[in-house]
C-alpha cells in the first residue's frame, strides 16, 4: 500500500493528516454546505479545494510532493467520503426537524415520508 495510497514513511502520518485532520475538516465542510441549503456541486468544489490544502500540509510537514495527481486524488476521495457523510447527516437533521410533519429519520443519513 505504501506508494499507492500514501507517500509518507508511515501510514500513521497519512491517517493523521488525511483522515483525522482532513476528515474532521471535510465533515465540517459538509455540515456547512448542508446548513446553507446548498447542493452537492458546491460541496464537490469545496472538497476539491480542501484536497489542495491537505496536499500542502503533507508537503509542508512531511516533505511530500505538493503536485502529485495520484496522491491528490487519494486525499480528495478520502475527504469526499467524510464530507458527504457530514452533508447527509446534517441534511437529514434539517429535513426531519424543519419538516417534521412530512419526514422522519430512516437512518442517521436518510429520511422517509411519514
Amino acid at each position: 500500500m505504501h506508494g499507492i495510497l500514501y507517500e509518507e514513511a508511515s501510514i500513521w502520518q497519512f491517517l493523521f493528516i488525511s483522515c483525522v485532520l482532513g476528515g474532521w475538516t471535510a465533515w465540517r465542510t459538509g455540515k456547512s454546505v448542508a446548513e446553507g441549503w446548498q447542493g452537492m456541486p458546491r460541496l464537490l468544489l469545496y472538497v476539491a479545494l480542501l484536497g489542495l490544502g491537505i496536499r500542502f500540509i503533507h508537503h509542508a510537514l512531511f516533505e511530500g510532493t505538493m503536485f502529485s495527481l495520484q496522491y491528490y486524488i487519494v486525499d480528495t476521495i478520502v475527504l469526499l467520503l467524510f464530507a458527504t457523510a457530514g452533508f447527509r447527516y446534517y441534511r437529514t437533521k434539517q429535513m426531519t426537524n424543519i419538516y417534521y410533519w412530512l419526514y422522519e429519520k430512516a437512518s442517521p443519513f436518510s429520511w422517509k415520508t411519514k
